[in-house]
């Protein structure tokens, strides 16, 4: 038995011993393992950040790459504008030095001393000749159109008159730059010139409303829109061709702050059809508001057509200019010659569709509603009205409006109240409002 014993513990010890150097040895390679994972996860932590730092430079590379083919097609349309000038200023240089050099040899056999006397760029009879030709175009070609186009109310125009209207747009497009370059040459023009000037871009500017404008004009229109509420001044031109030099006065042309009611008038619809400053807008609509006093001014309005270009600004996000929006509207409905053809002028889809998002609009302004319940009662004495009161749910909003406002509201319950009964909502006297409001 303790040979048997001893024979045991020694299998035992060996075993033991075996049993340790293995776990040992497995201890070392879990070590290794171990080392050999931090590793690894380190590198992968590495990958993942330097991931995420491409993909962030990828993007801000991207912004910037979309930013500078904003700015390049900015700069490119400058490029254009810039182009046109510097080929319009070449060939004048080229006449200028002529047309000087031939004076210079006048002067020289007649021995006249050089009187001071501004020169024009080209003679002042191409510029008269262009400006009868702009008036002929405007007035009974691009107006007439506008005219037609607006009175098709949800009717498709005929293709042949679709392609018509494209063309024209397109025309007008080109136009436009160079028409603003020519403001510049302005103030060495006759000021009973600018008139015509001013309304055949007024014109082409409403060419554009049926069409997407394109995205190479905006800052044409902006510098437009600039040049005609400021005005443009234009320092002494020295000629140095001659012996003697010649040099002249600063000279203005004025546009929006001009005299001319008509001039100044078509000035302000152009700086609303192509200002976004709430500053401009805001000047530009109290002209308007003060011309629209008087019957001249009126019947300018109804001439141009201004009810779209007005419309376009009747919206809550112009919340600042609204009340001067309504105001101008509003100048329209005093008892004048001009009332009912603006009352016609305004029962179009266009018209409802605008009053009806505003109507839309939650807790709108008492003294704008009040307005608004004006015109619209106005225009519900046109019995065809009845259908785009309807079209729009106007009248449902009415009642609304009617339901909830406050006794104390007179005069808007009283608006409020004679329009429902003018669409025949209603039997109560338009005189007074009911008792239950």
């Amino acid at each position: 038995m303790k040979g048997v014993e001893e024979d045991v513990l020694t299998r035992f010890q060996v075993i033991k011993e075996q049993h340790d150097a293995e776990v040992a040895h497995l201890t070392e390679v879990l070590k290794e393992r171990n080392r050999e994972s931090r590793r690894l996860k380190s590198s992968f932590d590495a990958l993942k950040e330097l991931n995420d730092n491409l993909k962030k430079q990828l993007n801000e590379v991207s912004e910037e790459n979309r930013k500078m083919e904003i700015q390049a097609k900015r700069v490119q349309a400058r490029l254009d504008n810039l182009q046109r000038k510097y080929e319009f200023m070449a060939i004048q240089r080229v006449k200028g030095n002529f047309q000087a050099a031939h004076e210079v040899k006048s002067l020289k056999q007649e021995k006249v001393p050089v009187s001071k006397t501004s020169k024009v760029p080209l003679n002042a009879q191409v510029y008269e000749l262009l400006t009868v030709f702009m008036e002929w175009i405007s007035g009974y070609h691009l107006s007439k159109l506008k005219s037609e186009d607006s009175g098709m109310d949800n009717v498709k125009p005929p293709l042949k008159f679709a392609s018509q209207r494209n063309d024209i747009q397109e025309k007008c497009v080109k136009l436009l730059p160079v028409m603003t370059e020519q403001l510049q040459w302005m103030p060495f023009v006759s000021a009973r010139l600018h008139e015509p000037f001013v309304k055949f871009i007024y014109w082409s500017l409403r060419q554009q409303e049926a069409g997407a404008l394109h995205s190479t004009m905006t800052s044409t229109l902006r510098r437009l829109g600039e040049d005609i509420f400021k005005g443009v001044v234009t320092k002494g031109i020295q000629d140095n061709s001659l012996e003697h030099s010649v040099e002249n006065k600063p000279k203005t042309a004025t546009f929006f702050r001009s005299s001319s009611l008509p001039l100044r008038f078509l000035s302000t619809l152009i700086v609303l059809k192509t200002v976004t400053q709430a500053d401009y807008l805001a000047q530009a609509f109290d002209s308007l508001c003060l011309d629209l006093k008087t019957d001249e001014g009126k019947t300018l309005f109804l001439e141009y057509q201004a009810v779209p270009v007005i419309l376009n600004h009747l919206r809550i996000s112009s919340k600042g200019l609204l009340s001067n929006v309504i105001d101008s509207l509003l100048q329209m409905t005093v008892e004048s010659k001009s009332l009912q053809p603006f009352l016609e002028a305004c029962s179009n889809t266009l018209f409802f569709r605008t009053c009806s998002v505003l109507l839309r609009t939650p807790k709108l302004d008492l003294q704008i509603l009040e307005k608004l319940s004006i015109i619209l009662q106005k225009l519900s004495k046109i019995k065809s009205n009845k259908k785009f009161f309807e079209l729009f749910t106007i009248h449902l909003m009415l009642q609304e409006i009617q339901r909830t406002t406050h006794p104390e509201h007179a005069f808007l319950c009283i608006n409020l109240n004679s329009t429902l009964f003018n669409l025949g909502l209603t039997k109560c006297s338009p005189l007074a409002p009911s008792a239950g409001h």
